[in-house]
């Protein structure tokens, strides 16, 4: 029985690793679509108590907050859907942190942007190593 659970434990951690690895190679070509769009970037992963914002980013004047989503598949919705209230509000307490910790971005407006990111086509679904991306970028998806 407890072999069974260690075993059960490993597959849940390999799951979990690859889905870390991929999301941050996800995140990683977003940031590079998004600074190829003319925005710079200034943190990724921004982590506190209150959250986590995926990227950071500055668009000319603007204080950008951008929350990736990927989804491989649409059967469970749309990565932009997935986007609800609590998770406005943990982004919008998570900016507030980094506001304080770097008051230096206070006179910026901010704003709060939704990247959805899939694979370009169905065949590519299946793998996603290699998979040409399409990008769903919703500028002040929701406000602050």
């Amino acid at each position: 029985m407890l072999e069974r659970w260690r075993t059960k434990r490993k597959q849940d951690n390999r799951a979990t690793s690859n889905t870390s690895t991929t999301g941050a190679h996800i995140e990683q070509q977003t940031e590079h679509w998004l600074t190829q769009q003319g925005l710079s970037s200034l943190h990724r992963n921004y982590r506190c108590r209150e959250g986590e914002i995926d990227l950071i980013m500055r668009d000319a004047e603007h204080l950008v907050f951008v929350e990736v989503r990927y989804r491989k598949r649409h059967q469970y919705g749309d990565g932009l859907e997935s986007v609800d209230w609590r998770k406005q509000q943990k982004l919008q307490k998570a900016a507030a942190h980094y506001l304080l910790r770097y008051p230096q971005y206070n006179n910026y407006p901010c704003r709060f942007d939704v990247v959805a990111v899939c694979p370009q086509n169905k065949a590519q679904q299946a793998t996603n190593n290699n998979a040409k991306l399409h990008w769903s970028w919703i500028k002040n998806a929701f406000s602050g």
